[in-house]
């Protein structure tokens, strides 16, 4: 009884996490939006950040992410850092 009290537990950690996850990356987003209109906001890097963060649950960004990286190796190499980044946090 006590292993599937354990195991419960650990879902809902995962769930409440992954919703964490998606609910980050997509307040970096609707900043890039917010950035791309206001001159005050860096609107690319809110872009980059929450693109990287929602690559972690959603396969599209990750593609992206790959994408760019394949185009652009010396971005890539500062995606790759930054990932290591997301992945600590998250």
């Amino acid at each position: 009884m006590a292993t599937s009290t354990v195991t419960f537990v650990r879902a809902e950690r995962s769930t409440l996490r992954r919703i964490y996850v998606i609910a980050a990356g997509w307040f970096f987003m609707l900043l890039a939006i917010a950035g791309w209109i206001l001159p005050v906001l860096p609107g690319w890097l809110f872009f980059a950040i929450g693109l990287l963060i929602l690559s972690t649950e959603y396969a599209w960004a990750h593609h992206l992410v790959e994408r760019t990286k394949a185009r652009f190796p010396k971005f890539g190499a500062v995606l790759d850092k930054a990932r290591h980044k997301v992945d600590r946090w998250f």
